[in-house]
């Protein structure tokens, strides 16, 4: 089977600084899996190379066995790639509805001739609906995104990546900010989503629900892979607990 997600030797480099050194795996279609690491391992910035928001200094990356190094953010959009941040970016003065309708309809906007010739928004508001639904804010359509609490800004990102009907969601710390229950809630809302069929790669500092829910973990290491495969088996490597040791940072495993 074609992988969904295939990274081949990436590697760039800010200054003096290695940031990300010959990363290579692969993500079959339809895996949740966990991408983690002590800070400054290079999580985002490998986020960021995947979806072509940074141009690495070599390697490939392939959605669907096809090469999309020359592709720009948006075209990787519309082969199936969507991102969310850590730090939400919603159009604050847009309602719930009118921002998932946008993302909705991606594909119109995409073109002006297009665009021109599609003036009804039924088919996208219907769309959006169901998808505010699935992730948790029915009810919250007429409000405005700035009047939401940071849990249902979260849900609204997801809803916006949804939107754009991707094959391979990127989740950039969606727990970040969020009390111990709203994190166990957006997890199991973003397990809802990889069950019918979205392949998920999920950055986050919260190892409890990063081993509760995904079935593989990906560790990063000053910008190298040193763990690979089933949460708990990864967890216990001595070469991956030395390196959350050696960075003082907590797990909460």
């Amino acid at each position: 089977m074609t992988p969904a997600l295939k990274l081949e030797n990436l590697a760039i480099r800010f200054g003096g600084v290695q940031a990300v050194a010959d990363v290579s795996f692969s993500i079959t279609v339809g895996e949740f899996v966990g991408l983690i690491g002590p800070n400054g391992a290079g999580k985002t910035t490998l986020i960021k190379i995947i979806a072509g928001i940074l141009r690495p200094d070599r390697g490939r990356v392939e959605l669907s066995g096809r090469d999309v190094m020359r592709l720009s953010t948006a075209a990787r959009v519309r082969k199936g790639l969507a991102l969310t941040h850590q730090i939400v970016r919603p159009f604050r003065t847009m309602t719930v509805l009118e921002n998932v309708v946008l993302a909705a309809g991606h594909r119109q906007t995409s073109s002006p001739l297009r665009a021109l010739f599609h003036v009804s928004r039924k088919q996208e508001t219907e769309r959006a609906t169901g998808i505010i639904a699935q992730v948790g804010l029915a009810g919250t359509e007429r409000k405005l995104a700035a009047a939401l609490p940071l849990g249902q800004l979260k849900r609204l990102e997801m809803a916006r990546a949804l939107a754009v009907d991707p094959t391979v969601l990127l989740l950039d710390e969606p727990l970040a900010g969020l009390d111990e229950s709203e994190a166990a809630q957006q997890v199991d809302m973003i397990a809802a989503v990889n069950a019918r069929g979205t392949t998920v790669i999920l950055v986050e500092h919260n190892l409890a629900e990063v081993t509760r829910i995904c079935r593989r973990l990906v560790v990063l290491s000053n910008g190298r892979v040193i763990g690979d495969g089933v949460p708990g088996e990864v967890m216990a490597d001595p070469v991956v607990r030395e390196a959350y040791i050696g960075d003082g940072e907590r797990a909460h495993a």
